[in-house]
């Protein structure tokens, strides 16, 4: 069915689901692959982090939007961590003809004395809320990007096996074994939207410049994934959250050391009513080389991007993210 701007929408995506406690690993990489060659996105389920944690961090996060703009303004910095001001005021999308409606919160970690290097993009000291305004916050919020990187790591497993690597690939140090995980709280407001429209303009239409993307979301739907960027119409699938389970989608930088066997997949955010989620984007180490995997190469098909620094990358990236070009622009040129 077409909406009232033209466009194609299903009622939902078909992804499948990975069980990290089942001990057929093979089976588990074997669905992960024909996920990640089909759309881009599968869920995890049974991911080891617990129910009631999770509880916790959306009650938090909701505690630190539900403040006074004044005081979430305290922890706005130029940089890529801490508050940021409604979307709104960010991103315009042509194809709604709409502007965002929604606010973050970003943190990076770990900090290291580096953290101020300016050739280290997302490097930065991370911004906190006041101990006396949100007790606890800051160490619940640690634990959880602990957490969600242990997770990202045993997700990493399974994507080297779907990718006949060693099953420890992406545990070396220059790898995930000194990650640099980015954390955004994300909530998605109805304020001062127009009333005249189906839906509300989340997130634009847009692909991860992560390795990979944890999405943990709360029971209202609101993203939607396009397999064909370029058809005309486009068509949008709805991807219903699944309860207790993590949505996680391949970004640029895996479909680019995979040598386009995996797909890093365009997605965008519209909803209806009130809505928080929690993206967890996992990329290699500053100093990672981003080249093409040796079993993901070969005469016939050679690697279609040259190696490059991540750190380099990321410069890249966010030096044209300014000019309107999404990451997947960017990486692709």
């Amino acid at each position: 069915m077409a909406d009232q701007n033209g466009l194609e929408t299903k009622v939902s995506a078909a992804l499948n689901c990975i069980d990290l406690s089942d001990p057929d690993i093979q089976k588990s990489a074997a669905s992960l692959k024909q996920a990640c060659m089909d759309s881009g996105f599968f869920y995890v389920i049974n991911h080891g982090i617990s129910k009631e944690f999770m509880d916790e961090i959306f009650a938090q996060s909701k505690k630190f939007f539900e403040l006074p703009f004044d005081e979430k303004m305290k922890l706005w910095v130029e940089r890529n961590r801490g508050y940021k001001q409604p979307l709104k005021n960010q991103f315009f999308d042509q194809e709604t003809n709409q502007q965002a409606h929604g606010e973050a919160y970003s943190l990076v970690g770990p900090e290291t004395e580096d953290d101020l290097d300016p050739e280290k993009p997302l490097c930065g000291p991370n911004v906190w809320p006041s101990a006396d305004v949100l007790p606890g916050w800051k160490e619940t919020m640690l634990r959880y990007q602990q957490e969600a990187l242990n997770l990202g790591r045993k997700i990493g497993r399974i994507i080297a096996l779907a990718l006949d690597l060693d099953v420890d690939f992406f545990g070396k140090p220059e790898i995930l074994g000194n990650a640099m995980p980015y954390v955004s709280f994300n909530h998605y407001g109805v304020q001062d939207a127009d009333p005249s429209k189906e839906y509300i303009l989340g997130t634009p239409a847009h692909s991860d410049p992560s390795l990979i993307t944890l999405l943990a979301t709360d029971e209202v739907p609101g993203l939607q994934i396009c397999r064909n960027i370029h058809a005309n119409p486009r068509v949008w699938e709805n991807v219903v959250p699944l309860k207790d389970a993590f949505i996680v989608n391949i970004g640029d930088m895996l479909e680019r050391m995979s040598n386009c066997v995996f797909r890093s997949t365009m997605h965008r955010v519209l909803f209806r009513q009130e809505r928080y989620t929690i993206a967890y984007f996992v990329y290699p180490s500053n100093d990672a080389m981003i080249e093409c995997f040796p079993t993901c190469k070969s005469e016939e098909k050679p690697p279609k991007y040259p190696p490059i620094k991540c750190k380099d990358l990321f410069n890249i990236i966010f030096k044209n993210v300014a000019d309107g070009k999404t990451a997947r622009d960017i990486t692709e040129a």
